[in-house]
């Protein structure tokens, strides 16, 4: 039987990027590091009109590293940051690194009892993140170990215009803090690395844990992933590699956010270890990250195809310029055949020179680690292995490697898989098993095959999730979530089509005996919801039903449901088009 294990076939389709690369054996900081020292007085990061240097940035860096260290941040330390792509994020992000602690990733916007969850799961003693998400935090403290909650705020980065703009319109929306609340604020905290007088850095070695980022694994469970710093070193040099065109100085539109590998692993960290230069966005429209790229002349853009799809649309892009693109990389969601047919039209007639690229992988290896190759691309396919990168087509659940063009799981190995599931030996060893190759292998769950030439096809998820906007939602939790509620008998969340978000998050109750099926009943479940459940992943609607659809061996038929809502869409397409 003839099988394939694909390692970087690079070589023929980009002339003579190597199979192996000499990684860099050091920290995420000290790769920073090496590039502020090489390249002080680049331009390291734009925020909101305020460019900070490299060698600025990296001062930053050591006075938030020392005011950690003040306040009793340690060698090991879980330290929590929910911000969004701001500066204040940087300076944190690589002080936890350069202190030996490790950064606990969460998203800003998470409910209160999935932050609680977070804080827990990673045991962090500190926690910062934005003036304006402050009392969540504050009602969950008690429950916690943390220890210390420092707070910034979007204003203190702001050019003084811009900031008097911000503070008439979105500042003004900010619940104000009590002035006896017991959090450190960002200035406060930063002046605290005065009173640092002792060593603050920590030799941390390239396989040391380094980050926590959270998703749903093989199970749909949420799960801490520790990385390490060769992870994310190593895709930086990975993504440089793949992309040769790429120059010291190039910039990239940093709008993918910083809880997820693709916003923190390729738009962040990649570019500041590599010389590039960070555009961030802390909050993005479709219009806003339009505007930046034409402002800013952007090398480099990274997003979801539903971001891709509202872009084309927009008349503000009318007469835009994108010749100054190098690079549009496309993740987080299956980019269907359609949409990369009007994308790299839409490029066309606005003067770039390249196509839309799709990528591939998962959190377990940070983010993407199969790639389009600049100057050849097949229909379908999601691209070729990173250098150093393989990939293989087996049985799903086996080592049982499959022929070429065979659908099976698609499995990765590489220097970017994982240390570990935090506190989940169990689905560690289940989804990383060591093979007879000598290479650990990550069972993604995900279904495809793969051409002679080494090209991937993604074909499906052989787990059950949603994905909304590029973000993964898992049904089981949101049941959890509406079966504990005294109306719920049962309930049952599916992904509808839509033409923005790929997927919207639907759910179905089947509501207890004697609860009226009614739109206040409607409202109080929904308000619950927002309650309990991020604002990406909340339903857009909620049905009530007599009965839920069941299968020979009594679950819930949640594929029924989503043939049903997708007959509605198709049906009213129809009566559109004939009314039309």
């Amino acid at each position: 039987m003839e099988t394939i294990t694909a390692k970087a076939p690079w070589k023929n389709h980009m002339g003579g990027v190597p199979f192996t690369l000499d990684y860099f054996d050091g920290s995420m900081f000290d790769a920073v590091n090496a590039i502020a020292e090489k390249y002080p007085d680049n331009v390291a990061f734009d925020f909101m009109g305020v460019k900070t240097t490299y060698k600025k940035m990296v001062a930053q860096i050591i006075k938030c590293a020392k005011a950690l260290r003040t306040i009793g941040v340690r060698e090991g330390d879980r330290v929590t940051i929910a911000l969004p792509n701001c500066p204040q994020a940087i300076y944190m992000f690589y002080a936890v690194n350069l202190v030996g602690g490790i950064a606990n990733m969460i998203h800003p916007l998470s409910a209160e009892n999935e932050i609680e969850f977070y804080l827990n799961e990673s045991e962090s003693v500190t926690a910062v993140t934005l003036d304006q998400f402050y009392h969540k935090f504050e009602h969950i403290r008690k429950n916690t170990k943390v220890v210390n909650i420092v707070i910034a705020s979007i204003k203190d980065e702001l050019s003084q215009p811009i900031k008097a703009g911000y503070m008439m319109t979105a500042g003004r929306k900010i619940k104000k803090i009590p002035s006896d609340a017991p959090i450190i604020s960002w200035k406060q905290f930063m002046t605290l690395s005065r009173s640092c007088f002792y060593q603050y850095k920590n030799t941390r070695k390239a396989d040391d844990p380094a980050v926590i980022l959270y998703s749903g694994g093989t199970t749909g469970t949420t799960k801490g992933i520790v990385l390490t710093n060769r992870n994310f070193n190593a895709l930086g040099q990975q993504v440089i590699a793949a992309n040769p065109m790429f120059r010291i100085g190039d910039k990239m539109l940093a709008a993918m956010p910083l809880f997820h590998g693709f916003g923190l692993g390729v738009c962040i960290h990649t570019m500041l270890s590599q010389g590039g230069r960070c555009i961030l966005i802390p909050r993005f429209t479709a219009k806003s990250y339009a505007k930046q790229i034409t402002k800013y002349r952007c090398n480099f853009i990274a997003g979801v195809p539903t971001l891709y799809e509202a872009l084309t649309r927009l008349h503000s892009m009318d007469k835009a310029d994108l010749s100054s693109l190098k690079g549009v990389f496309s993740g987080g969601d299956s980019l269907s055949i359609e949409l990369k047919k009007k994308l790299d039209k839409f490029l066309y007639d606005h003067n770039a020179s390249i196509q839309v690229r799709e990528g591939y992988g998962t959190t377990e290896t940070v983010t993407a680690c199969c790639l389009t190759p600049p100057n050849l691309c097949k229909e379908g396919s999601i691209g070729v292995p990173f250098p150093d990168t393989y990939i293989k087509i087996v049985e799903p659940g086996t080592d049982r490697e499959l022929p070429y063009g065979e659908e099976g799981e698609i499995l990765l190995a590489g220097p970017t898989v994982m240390k570990e599931y935090l506190k989940h030996p169990d689905e560690t060893a289940l989804t990383l098993r060591h093979h007879a190759d000598g290479l650990t292998w990550v069972y993604t769950g995900d279904l495809g095959c793969m051409d002679n030439e080494g090209f991937v096809y993604f074909k499906g998820r052989a787990k059950r999730m949603i994905i909304t906007s590029g973000y993964n939602v898992y049904p089981g939790q949101l049941e959890n979530i509406l079966d504990a509620h005294e109306f719920v008998q049962m309930s049952c969340i599916i992904g509808v089509p839509d033409a923005l978000k790929m997927q919207k998050v639907k759910a179905f109750v089947k509501l207890r005996e004697g609860i009226k099926p009614d739109d206040a009943t409607k409202q109080i479940l929904l308000a619950y919801c927002r309650k309990n459940i991020a604002k990406y992943a909340m339903p857009y609607d909620i049905e009530f039903r007599d009965e839920m659809p069941k299968t020979l061996v009594g679950k819930v038929a949640y594929r029924v449901l989503e043939e049903e809502e997708s007959a509605k869409i198709k049906a009213m397409a129809q009566e559109e088009t004939a009314n039309s």
